[in-house]
Order: structure tokens, then C-alpha cells, then sequence
């Protein structure tokens, strides 16, 4: 499952930097015809924003894959290996629990909102805008599943090479 994952991210990874590229492209172009040819164009801020959304949610997953999300690893690292485990499969249940409701509500909106088109370009169905959220949502379910997985079935512990703190406060 790791391989596939590890495949997946690579991919995402490639698409996350056409979705920059098309963005930045559209934000110069916006910038070109708005202050130098003085004729802005209707549709480029929306688009670049729905670039926008669909570039967050796919660093989000990359972020989840690569454990590059906002943690507190100088506590965590020096904790005991056991109640580290604990902490990380505690933390991992969490992340877990909020991937569902991204997946599940996220798909609800999709689907809520799959015929509706853009205000500016009519032949964008924000369903296509929107589906990024149960994508994310179900990967980094997927992510999480394994890294739950390795935490109870696996003998690593987590990351940080640094000494387990033993509590005391000489230390």
C-alpha cells in the first residue's frame, strides 16, 4: 500500500505543480490585460481561485503523506517510545475523524452542487470545483489508515532521534 501511495504522491506532486503554473500564468495574464491593455477579463479571478482551491487541497494531501502538517514534535519527540505511540495513535484518530467528515460532507456538497456552473464561465460545473474536497478527504483517509496501521501493527515508534525524555527536571 505504502508503494502506491508513495506512486500516487509523485503524481499529485507533478499536478500540483501544473495547477501553480496555470495559476500563475492566469494571475500575469489578469495583471496584463487589466494595466496594460486595460481590458480585464471576467473570468480570470474566479478561475485562479479555483486553481487556488484545488492547489491547497492537493499540498494538503502531499503535507498529510509527507507528516509535513503542523505538529508538536519537540514535545512528542521527547516522550517515552511507548507513550509516544500512544500520543501518535491518539493524534492519528483525530486527523482520522476529521478526514470522514471531509470526505462525507464534502461529497454531499459535491453532489448538492454538481449541475450549478461558475458565475463567469458557464461551462464550469462547480461539482468539478467542489469534488476536490471528497477527493482530499477520501486520500488522506487513506494516508491516515496506514500510518494508523503502522503506529498499532508496525514496531516503529514515529520520528525524532532525540533521547526520551524521562521527566525529570534536571534534565
Amino acid at each position: 500500500m505504502e508503494r502506491i501511495l508513495n506512486r500516487f504522491i509523485g503524481v499529485l506532486d507533478w499536478w500540483s505543480m501544473l495547477l501553480l503554473v496555470l495559476m500563475v500564468v492566469l494571475v500575469f495574464l489578469g495583471v496584463f490585460f487589466r494595466y496594460v491593455l486595460s481590458a480585464s477579463l471576467a473570468w480570470n479571478d474566479e478561475f485562479a481561485s479555483y486553481l487556488l482551491v484545488w492547489l491547497t487541497f492537493c499540498g494538503a494531501v502531499a503535507a498529510s503523506y509527507r507528516g509535513r502538517h503542523i505538529g508538536f514534535d519537540l514535545v512528542v519527540n521527547r516522550l517515552m517510545p511507548r507513550t509516544r505511540r500512544v500520543f501518535g495513535v491518539v493524534a492519528e484518530l483525530l486527523v482520522l475523524g476529521f478526514q470522514v467528515v471531509l470526505f462525507y460532507y464534502g461529497w454531499i456538497l459535491t453532489q448538492k452542487m454538481g449541475d450549478e456552473t461558475a458565475v463567469s464561465l458557464p461551462w464550469v460545473k462547480m461539482g468539478w470545483v467542489y469534488s476536490v474536497l471528497p477527493i482530499a478527504g477520501g486520500l488522506m483517509l487513506l494516508i491516515s489508515l496506514e500510518r494508523l496501521r503502522h503506529l498499532l501493527f508496525g514496531n516503529a515508534t514515529g520520528k525524532g532521534a532525540e533521547a526520551a525524555w524521562s521527566g525529570s527536571s534536571s534534565e
